[in-house]
């Protein structure tokens, strides 16, 4: 079964665009350092009637939205190489020079997860 690493966090929304032009980017490098499949995903129906929302786990202020995303890979030692070439390709640095962080990185959710269904 394939491994997943996944992430939730807040936005501003005024940032949305900035966002996914890094995230369009960040996923050709993962994918060329071996990721089988890197998503990116905007909130879009998150004023849920069960549950913790996501808006809730997050804290969202207003002017933001959530993003869900996540990349899969073969293995959990998969994800480690692929993520440590990730780490060290330069493109991914120079991606961040001079820009500041579209979103708050204190407030995101993250974890690696085992698949355990694959319908």
């Amino acid at each position: 079964m394939n491994y997943v690493d996944g992430f939730v966090l807040p936005v501003p929304t005024m940032n949305v665009q900035l966002y996914r032009r890094i995230s369009r980017a960040a996923g050709k490098i993962w994918r060329e350092h071996g990721a089988l499949e890197y998503r990116e995903c905007v909130g879009d129906d998150l004023d849920v009637k069960f549950g913790v929302s996501f808006t809730q786990t997050i804290k969202l202020k207003p002017g933001e939205t959530v993003m869900f995303s996540w990349i899969v890979f073969k293995s959990r030692a998969h994800r480690d190489r692929v993520n440590a070439k990730v780490h060290k390709d330069p493109r991914m640095a120079k991606m961040m020079e001079g820009v500041p962080m579209p979103f708050d990185l204190k407030r995101m959710v993250y974890g690696g997860f085992k698949v355990i269904v694959d319908a």
